[in-house]
């Protein structure tokens, strides 16, 4: 069951605004879930929690971006 948020009018506004948003905060209160719940049906969700997806990321970041286009999702940049 999702937990409509506080946060999200924010999300959207700014999204709306800026090519890059960062959403930060304590583990498990639902980031993930939030961003997940907003995302546009086009925009592409990627995780760095996948080894070869973060390989990719750190060693060759052009080609990253290459294969996932924008608009895209990162979740777990950390």
């Amino acid at each position: 069951m999702y937990i409509k948020r506080a946060a999200e009018e924010i999300i959207k506004r700014t999204a709306a605004t800026f090519p890059v948003l960062l959403v930060t905060g304590p583990r498990q209160v639902g980031k993930s879930t939030l961003l997940s719940h907003l995302a546009e049906p086009e925009r592409k969700i990627v995780t760095l929690d996948d080894p070869d997806i973060r390989y990719l990321a750190k060693t060759d970041p052009a080609l990253f971006m290459q294969r996932y286009t924008p608009p895209v999702l990162i979740d777990e940049i950390q």
